[in-house]
Order: structure tokens, then C-alpha cells, then sequence
């Protein structure tokens, strides 16, 4: 029946037993001392006293969705992963977009790349590609990161966000001048979560049915269009709204106004990496789309909000190392990196079983011998064995799933320069996003917002970071060096005089 009430239901501790009062605590008389046999008062305070659990050391604030990818073109050729075995295909997916640096309760339309995590429910295993909505990172070795991190966060000794750092750090690591470009120009302030692109970021792999390995990138362009605020309006977004992103989503969704992505891919193979001009698994570069041209490949649509937002958004986890047959790795360092860090924090923030919580659980058959811990809810096994290879089941490993060798141009370990000879250019690529991938608009967006930053460098050393940042502008493109000097203030002439000793213009 269309009108039935719900069923009523009584109030339970959470051990079951029905309880009458949960709103007064037992006391002596009126006005007197509570009872310590109330264990009501005491079960609820101690729960609520353990409601939050650590937020993410990065990605803290987050909005996610359900929704489908469905396939639309042939990629076998590349890949066997049976997500994509049939032109038509639909598959469940989760989705959470994120502010990397943001705190759990900041705004919405801070300026901050934004994390781009997708989930696919695949009947080989969870494929996790946890990415970020620019195609580029600021680091390219995973050592770095963490000191990155640092200096987004808060002055150890004023616990407030600190310009000086950013831009120390900036400045001491030319590495991050192309998605430091990328940040401080308007697409470091999307309008929201429907009008961004995604990426894979990293460089990743495919195997085909004969077992051939090819390099591929990943890309989700917005069928909403590109849309993004200026510093200024993301800035009067922030007073009014500081959840713009998420209620925007969740407006849209309810509206049944689903937002959808284009799934396209770069292929590129072992001869072509060998010929390429640069290391094509260094992070901090991009795959030039005229030599590497897009390939479509499905369409990702997210159709529904999650009911309970702390089960399945806060609680959702994503690693990298989750990839399904067809799908692998690459040399990239700082994907390596993340194939350990990222699980590593699941099990610090969620408990060692965090992908037994239903959000993260693999909705096809599980089969390993991973026991106890902490929050263990599938049964922890039951009476089987919790050990491998043994002589009282049937579980197999299966070797139709064992992946090709993967061949070494090297056998010499050691700790290479990441910026060392043939890694070095770190300012072509940010050069032409400046001259060619941006319009005058941009341009101008793009110096002012760098400006702005700049302007908040304080300090005894304050003078040498903006120098040695300029060098880098200027080294990219001598016209955004000149802007950016100018709007700190700076005498032109005598910069370019001072620069005129360290490079030719």
C-alpha cells in the first residue's frame, strides 16, 4: 500500500534490550546526584565521545554519490579486465570528490586541487582509480609528499595557514610549477563537483588477452562543461555557503539532473616510451594529446545519494593498489608510493578490516585467510582454516590471473636525483599551459590570484622566496614573470638586470 506506515519500532540499547527513558537520567530525587547504574547515560555519552573518527590526513572533506558506468566503445585490445568486456556493460560505482588540504569543516570553494575518487564494483574485485581533478601533482617522489602536505596545513607555531610556507616550499621545488599554475588559476576554484574533469593522474597499465602490456592515462571530461569561480566569487561563496559543492551535488542528484562523465584514455607503448623525450611516468608531466589523442571508452553517471553520508561517504576507502585483472601499475614513484600509503591510513583511520565495512566490501565472493583484528564483521571465517596451502578446503590460486614479467632496463639500485638529467625541465610544459591552454582571461585570473597569494609571504626571508619563485615564472614564460613582479610591487628592470646572471631571457 502507497500510504503504510512504517512499522513502529522500539527504542533498544545497542546490545538490543528495550529501555524506556532517553531523555531523563535517574537521580536522587528531583534535584539530586545521578545514579552510576544508569548505564542508558553512560552508553550514549561514551558513543558519542567515539562518534569521530580521525578525518583524513588529506582529503578530509569530501561529497560522494552512487551511480553506473556504462560502456560504450571496444577496448579489448587493450585490456581484458571484464569491466569493459562488453560494449553496453553497466557496473555499480561510488564516487568522492575532495579538497586535498581542506579541514573536514572548511570551505567548499577553497582555492585546492580536488581529489577525484572512483570506485567500480567489478566482478574481479573493487577497481579503486583514485585520482584528482588536475592531470598533473606538485611532487614526483613520494619522500616529498608528506613535506608537501606540511606546508598546505597549518605554522606549527601560529596554527595558521602560512603563505610563507607555500610558497618556501614552491620555490625550492621548481617540480610543482605546473600544477602550481594550474592551482592558482580559476581551475583552483571549480564550481563545484559537476563542472570538473577528472584524471587517473598516474600512468597506469593494461594487459590484453595475449598478455601485452601498454601504458595508459585516465580521463573523466565533464559533460556539464567546465565551470569555475573567480578567486572573488569563490571567496563570496565561502561567506554565504561554505558546503557549496556538496549541496550543489546533492541538489542535482535529487533533481534527477545526473551529472556525467566522459571515461576516455591515452594509450602509449613500450617502443614509444623508449622514444619519448621525456620520463612518461613522471607525475609532474602530461601526455601531449596530439601525439597520445584520446580514446573513449564509457560514460560515468552518478544518479544517487547516499543514504547515511558517515557509512558510506566518511567511511569509504580508496587505494590505488585495488586494480582488477587487465588493469596494473607503472615505474611511477609516486604511484608506488601511494600502493602502500594509502591502505596504510585506512587501517590507522578505519580498523585493520576496513574493507569489510559494506561501502568498501567487494559485493562478489571474498576468499583469502586474513583473521581477527579489529571490527572483524563477516564471520572472521567461521571454523575454516587460517592458513594457506592447507588440506581441508578447495581455494585455489588461480594462474590464468598471474601478470607477464615485467623487464628492467636496469639493475643498478640507488637514490637517483628525481630532477636529475632527462628530468629536469620542469618549465616547457608550464610555459605552454600559460601561452596556449589559456586565454587572455585566464592570464590575467591566473596573475592576480598568484599575486594575491604572494602578497601574504612575510617574514626575514621574504625576499628570497619571492626571488627565487620569479626566477621560475620567468623561466616559464618571461610574460608571466613580468606580471607577477609587477603586481608584488617589484622594479622590473632591476629583477631582470639581477635575473639577466642566472639565465638569457
Amino acid at each position: 500500500m502507497k500510504n503504510a506506515k512504517k512499522k513502529s519500532k522500539k527504542l533498544t540499547t545497542a546490545s538490543g534490550k528495550p529501555y524506556s527513558e532517553n531523555e531523563n537520567t535517574m537521580s536522587i530525587g528531583a534535584r539530586g546526584p545521578l545514579l552510576l547504574q544508569d548505564f542508558i547515560l553512560h552508553e550514549k555519552m561514551a558513543h558519542f565521545n567515539r562518534e569521530r573518527i580521525p578525518e583524513r590526513v588529506v582529503h578530509a572533506k569530501g561529497s560522494g554519490a552512487f551511480g553506473t558506468f556504462t560502456v560504450t566503445h571496444d577496448i579489448s585490445q587493450f585490456t581484458k579486465a571484464k569491466l569493459f568486456n562488453k560494449i553496453g556493460k553497466q557496473i555499480k560505482m561510488l564516487v568522492r570528490f575532495s579538497l586535498v588540504a581542506g579541514e573536514k569543516g572548511g570551505a567548499d570553494t577553497e582555492r585546492d586541487p580536488r581529489g577525484f575518487a572512483m570506485k567500480f564494483y567489478t566482478e574481479d574485485g573493487n577497481w579503486d582509480l583514485v585520482g584528482n581533478n588536475t592531470p598533473v601533482f606538485f611532487v614526483k617522489d613520494p619522500k616529498k609528499f608528506g613535506d608537501f602536505i606540511h606546508t598546505q596545513k597549518r605554522d606549527p607555531r601560529t596554527n595558521c595557514k602560512s603563505p610563507t610556507m607555500i610558497w618556501d616550499f614552491f620555490s625550492l621545488n621548481p617540480e610543482s610549477l605546473h600544477q602550481v599554475l594550474i592551482l592558482m588559476s580559476d581551475r583552483g576554484t571549480p564550481y563545484g563537483h559537476r563542472h570538473m574533469n577528472g584524471y587517473g593522474s598516474h600512468t597506469f597499465s593494461m594487459l590484453n588477452e595475449k598478455n601485452e602490456r601498454v601504458w595508459v592515462k585516465f580521463h573523466f571530461k565533464t559533460l556539464q562543461g567546465i565551470k569555475n569561480f573567480t578567486n572573488q566569487e569563490a571567496a563570496d561563496m565561502k561567506s554565504k555557503d561554505l558546503d557549496f559543492a556538496q549541496r550543489d551535488l546533492v541538489d542535482a542528484i535529487d533533481k534527477k539532473d545526473f551529472p556525467k562523465w566522459a571515461m576516455q584514455i591515452q594509450v602509449m607503448t613500450d617502443e614509444q616510451v623508449k622514444e619519448f623525450s621525456f620520463n612518461p611516468f613522471d607525475l609532474t608531466k602530461i601526455w601531449p594529446h596530439k601525439d597520445f589523442p584520446l580514446i573513449d571508452v564509457g560514460v560515468m553517471e552518478l544518479n544517487l545519494i547516499p543514504k547515511n553520508y558517515f557509512a558510506e561517504v566518511e567511511q569509504s576507502a580508496f587505494a590505488p593498489s585495488n586494480v582488477v585483472d587487465g588493469i596494473s601499475y607503472s615505474p611511477d614513484k609516486m604511484l608506488q608510493g601511494r600502493l602502500l600509503s594509502y591502505p596504510d591510513a585506512h587501517r590507522y583511520r578505519l580498523g585493520t578490516n576496513y574493507e569489510q565495512i559494506p561501502v568498501n566490501k567487494c559485493p562478489y565472493m571474498v576468499t583469502n585467510y586474513q583473521r581477527d583484528g579489529q571490527m572483524s564483521i563477516n564471520g572472521n571465517g567461521e571454523d575454516a582454516p587460517n592458513y594457506f596451502p592447507n588440506s581441508f578446503d578447495e581455494v585455489y590460486a588461480d594462474e590464468s590471473y598471474k601478470e607477464p614479467c615485467i623487464i628492467l632496463d636496469n639493475n643498478i639500485a640507488d637514490w637517483y636525483d628525481r630532477n636529475g638529467k632527462g628530468d629536469d625541465d620542469h618549465y616547457s610544459q608550464a610555459g605552454l599551459l600559460f601561452t596556449k591552454a589559456m586565454n587572455d582571461y585566464d592570464r590575467h585570473n591566473l596573475v592576480l590570484n598568484i599575486v594575491e597569494s604572494m602578497s601574504g609571504i612575510s617574514g626575514e626571508k621574504k625576499a628570497l622566496i619571492i626571488n627565487r619563485q620569479l626566477c621560475h615564472f620567468f623561466r616559464a614564460d618571461s610574460k608571466l614573470g613580468i606580471g607577477v613582479a609587477k603586481g608584488l610591487g617589484i622594479d622590473v628592470n632591476a629583477l631582470m638586470d639581477g635575473l639577466k646572471h642566472e639565465f638569457t631571457i
